[in-house]
Parts: structure tokens; sequence; C-alpha cells
């Protein structure tokens, strides 16, 4: 072998080595981003256990509020029923003005804010509220490193050949949205 075939073996190793890393980083944060969305849909589905519970403790003080708890279950199902990441933050949005419809109906009835259960579901919501907000930024995080290597260079080059696409992030619509339901007692 000619002294000179050296160079050249020692850079298609280190090109070798470096598409194996640069593969194997991308397949590290695309796994991690789909773990985090998974902590999201725990949370989304602890929430929609929540709704109808909540729903049938209102309903048994506020009867004639028919609209309100239709549109609540409407917005539960869709969000349920949602496909996509930006379908999902739609329908939570939708669901979250639906909840503070909801809990603005409770204002009227003084004895169902006294509620132990209605007080216990408030809490629980309240709880699992802020477990899908932690939940969203760790899964934005972690979409937001995958999408930062997917258009670095030179990780974008391994990206397009092994196909990794971007992520979209869970994102709320407007600030007003921003904020989760009231919860008051």
């Amino acid at each position: 072998m000619h002294p000179s075939i050296y160079p050249i073996i020692g850079i298609v190793i280190v090109i070798v080595f470096w598409i194996i890393l640069a593969y194997n980083r991308l397949v590290r944060l695309r796994q991690r981003a789909k773990e985090a969305w998974a902590d999201i849909d725990v949370q989304l589905k602890r929430r929609y256990d929540l709704i109808p519970n909540l729903l049938e403790t209102v309903k048994g003080y506020a009867q004639h509020e028919k609209d309100v708890f239709d549109n609540v279950t409407r917005a539960r199902a869709s969000a349920v029923n949602a496909k996509t990441v930006n379908e999902q933050a739609q329908a939570e949005n939708n669901l979250s003005q639906t909840l503070k419809s909801l809990f603005a109906v409770v204002e009227n009835y003084p004895e169902l804010k006294a509620s132990q259960n209605f007080i216990a579901l408030q809490q629980e919501l309240a709880d699992t509220e802020n477990k899908i907000q932690a939940a969203r930024r760790f899964y934005n995080t972690n979409v937001r490193d995958l999408n930062i290597r997917i258009e670095s260079f030179p990780d974008n080059l391994m990206a397009r050949l092994f196909k990794f696409n971007q992520m979209d992030l869970f994102e709320l619509a407007d600030a007003a949205e921003r904020q989760a339901p009231k919860v008051s007692f």
C-alpha cells in the first residue's frame, strides 16, 4: 500500500464516524421529542378524564346551562380526536376557552363553589393544567433542539440524507389563551 493512501483512509474514517455520530444525535433528539409528546399526551388524557366528572358535578347545580355543557363536551371530543400537534394545539385552545365559560357559570352558584367534590375537582384540574404546561415546555425544548440540528450545517446534510423532518412546536394561539383557566374557590 502506498504511503499517500493513509491520509485518504484517515479522512474516510473521520467522515464515516462523523456520519454515525450525526445520525445518532438526530435519532436521540427525535426520540426525546417523541417522549416529550407522550408526556403531554398523558397529561391531556388526565385532563380529559377529569372533565366529565367536573361537568356532572356542575350539572347537579346548574341544570339549565345546557349550552355550556354541550360546548365543553364537543371541545373535549375534538381535543381527544386531534391527530397532529397543530390540531391538538387548536383543540386545546378551544377546550380552555369552553372551560373558562364553565367556570364563569360556576360563579353564579355559591353552593356549588362550596361543594367539597367540586373543590377537589378544581384542585385536580389546576394541578393537571400546571403539569400540562410543564410537559409543553419540555416538549417544545426538545423539538427546538431537534429543529436546530436539522437546520444547522453540517447536520442538515445528514438530516436530508436520512429524511429527518422538523417537528411542530406545541404553541397556544394567542396571549389571552396562554393562561390556565382561572380556578377560584
